[in-house]
């Protein structure tokens, strides 16, 4: 895990109904963390952190990702 990286990153949410998992890449495609959380909006905002100032964002989910868009419209992490 690398959570100094400084430059762009890459989120990848794969949305479950109990637990989803997140991937952080840098824009060069370099793997820097997996976790597979929880889903809680604080769970979700400490991992969403880590991957910088404005990280672009990709969602994949069926069903049940509201509370994941009010957690980032909480934390003023704009959708890209």
């Amino acid at each position: 895990m690398n959570e100094f990286y400084g430059g762009q990153q890459f989120v990848g949410m794969d949305l479950h109904r109990r637990r989803s998992v997140l991937v952080r890449m840098t824009e060069t495609g370099e793997h820097l963390e997996t976790v597979r959380i929880v889903n809680a909006r604080d769970r979700m905002a400490e991992v969403m952190t880590r991957a910088g100032e404005s990280p672009e964002v990709v969602l994949e989910a069926t069903y049940g990702w509201y509370w994941a868009v009010d957690a980032k419209r909480k934390n003023n992490q704009p959708w890209s």
